[in-house]
């Protein structure tokens, strides 16, 4: 366990063929207010992007849903709360919208988590390369650096947040 971690569920997601975009954007708005004002224990913040690509939601259009959360007991605290009453009914307006999604769990290993960032990169590190010496070459800038915990999905191991613009980047547009 590390001292004063901080995690983050990361659920990305694109709506179902035919969706109303706009009111899915709106009940995924409501969600995370929802959750804001939930008083869940270990749960910090949450908020939405829209991503012009998912790479791994074949390259389509979708979001990026952030869930910060104290440590992984939290996680189950979040997890079970989500769907529960008072935050159910804010929960399946959203998700019958929703086509398909794929998870991670990240750690913030550098910088500070913003929900208005406007850029992310994903990276992966190479082989033969050790953390430390990655880690050392990553210019984080003003943005967050997360390492992966937990894959729920065929996610890159890093993801920089808000960093220096590179040729990688996708643009992200905070909800």
């Amino acid at each position: 366990m590390w001292p004063d971690m901080s995690l983050s569920y990361v659920f990305w997601h694109r709506p179902r063929p035919g969706a109303d975009i706009d009111e899915y954007e709106s009940a995924l708005r409501a969600f995370h207010a929802r959750l804001a004002v939930a008083g869940i224990p270990g749960f910090t913040t949450s908020w939405t992007v829209r991503l012009p690509s998912v790479p791994w939601l074949d390259a389509r259009p979708g979001y990026e849903d952030r869930y910060l959360v104290a440590d992984f007991t939290a996680l189950g605290v979040l997890n079970e709360a989500a769907v529960a009453a008072p935050q159910k009914a804010v929960h399946d307006a959203a998700a019958v919208h929703t086509a398909d999604g794929i998870a991670g769990i990240y750690r913030l290993i550098g910088g500070a988590a913003t929900p208005t960032a406007t850029s992310a990169s994903w990276l992966s590190k190479p082989e033969g390369v050790t953390y430390q010496a990655f880690l050392d070459g990553v210019d984080i800038g003003a943005g967050a650096l997360w390492q992966r915990q937990m894959t729920l999905g065929p996610t890159p191991e890093f993801q920089l947040v808000g960093g220096p613009a590179g040729t990688d980047d996708i643009e992200i547009a905070p909800l």
